[in-house]
């Protein structure tokens, strides 16, 4: 049986592809993947003709298996977690899984004026800046949320849940975009970031990302 097949974006911008492959990774399922550059006609729209052809959604990331397709970055993550349970990309702790889920869920519905200002850009590095209050209110809730579960779940290791989780497969993205832009954050908060970026599975992702050469200019600009 061939290996299943990821579909992505740039791997400097597209913080919801990141997402599902390192879920996979940390799995420890093989697969096979695809990027598309993103930003052309159609980006933004739903509508880039080379992605509407493999996902029902008309976004990435999509996962082939076979004949099925999975959209979206949670499902995909869902079903590395099931078809690896030793995994443990959700905690063992009724209590911890069900707290790492609603960090997850909380990334994949909000953070809007974090994800509107602060686009992930893997290579980019800009001086602090002022932001408006809506996209500082979304830094203190994620340092908040952070500080949480590392305080209550997090003592057995230096992820958010101590061992790697889909958690902190939905939240490499934002440490990505912290260092970007310069964001200062608490101590807690830096410590974990550290974590991701020492992570064997990110650093091979960032390394792809820093060798890209395509280019988004209205992301760039921001």
């Amino acid at each position: 049986m061939s290996l299943p097949v990821l579909y992505i974006g740039n791997k400097n911008y597209s913080s919801w592809s990141m997402r599902p492959w390192l879920a996979l990774k940390w799995a420890g399922i093989a697969f096979e993947e695809q990027v598309f550059p993103l930003g052309g006609p159609g980006y933004g729209k739903s509508k880039v003709p080379e992605i509407v052809d493999v996902s029902p959604s008309g976004r990435v990331p999509a996962l082939h298996v076979g004949d099925l397709v999975i959209w979206d970055s949670l499902a995909i993550a869902e079903w590395a977690a099931e078809q690896k349970p030793d995994a443990h990309l959700w905690p063992l702790s009724a209590n911890a899984r069900a707290i790492c889920r609603s960090a997850a869920a909380e990334m994949h519905s909000g953070f809007a004026a974090l994800r509107r200002d602060a686009p992930m850009n893997v290579r980019r590095r800009t001086n602090a800046r002022a932001w408006q209050d809506d996209v500082r209110a979304d830094i203190a809730r994620v340092e908040e949320l952070w500080n949480f579960v590392r305080a209550e779940f997090g003592g057995a290791g230096p992820y958010l849940f101590g061992a790697r989780s889909i958690a902190d497969a939905f939240y490499a993205p934002v440490c990505t975009r912290l260092r970007t832009y310069g964001v200062k954050i608490d101590a807690v908060s830096q410590d974990y970031c550290n974590t991701i970026f020492i992570d064997p599975a990110f650093q091979e992702w960032e390394r792809a990302a820093q060798a890209e050469t395509w280019t988004i200019p209205q992301t760039d600009a921001l």
